[in-house]
């Protein structure tokens, strides 16, 4: 247990007396989508967390539709959550999490279950939500490509923080990212090669879909 400083969210001060107010600004998704699940369906799913604020029974089916919407499972409203994908899951789990209209939302390993498909499909959703509106998004990860879609990258090691930078300059680590139980990206690889073969690749490029657009419009005007 964390024995001195403190905790600062959207410029309070963490503390006994404020606690209900910062839960209200932060949303969270954990890592096991099935341990999330207490609605026996997925709009009694979401449902939960409104219900627990006593939100009115109108405006919290407004809020249930708009969320399921904004995640694409409007479809599967009346589906038992048993019989979904893991990556669908995740997606309801962050629909109720944007029910609740928090300010920060934070991803605790929230992909790591999840197959190749439902990883893509979370992730995906979560960078259109933040830009739509506008959203502060910590995703807890030890997947490298998945930082990689970050604005910025705070590396921690043994409870300290190592490094933080936007994610081009934390890969400039390279071999050193491998002690702190990280690797290198694939792209970032594929990029080193490319510079070694004297090929001008734009750092910036930390996609494979970007990677892959980069290199047919290099072929193209060759």
């Amino acid at each position: 247990m964390p024995e001195e400083g403190k905790v600062t969210v959207d410029g309070l001060e963490l503390n006994e007396n404020n606690i209900w107010e910062i839960r209200q600004k932060v949303g969270m998704v954990f890592q096991n989508p099935d341990n999330q699940f207490v609605g026996s369906t997925v709009a009694d799913d979401v449902a939960f967390g409104l219900e627990n604020i006593g939100m009115p029974r109108e405006e919290m089916i407004q809020r249930i539709n708009e969320s399921l919407i904004q995640v694409g499972m409007e479809k599967f409203k009346d589906i038992e959550p048993a019989r979904l994908s893991g990556g669908q899951k995740q997606r309801v789990a962050i629909a109720g999490v944007l029910a609740l209209k928090p300010e920060i939302i934070i991803l605790d390993e929230a992909t790591s279950m999840l197959d190749p498909r439902g990883r893509e499909e979370v992730l995906k959703t979560v960078k259109e939500i933040k830009e739509t509106y506008n959203l502060t998004v910590l995703s807890i990860t030890h997947d490298i490509n998945e930082a990689a879609q970050a604005d910025r990258i705070f590396l921690m090691e043994k409870g300290k923080m190592k490094y933080q930078d936007i994610p081009e300059e934390i890969f400039k680590l390279g071999e050193d990212l491998i002690p702190l139980g990280l690797t290198v990206p694939f792209v970032e690889k594929i990029k080193r090669k490319l510079k070694i073969g004297d090929i001008k690749i734009d750092e910036t490029i930390m996609s494979e879909e970007g990677l892959v657009d980069w290199l047919w419009k290099y072929n193209l005007n060759k």
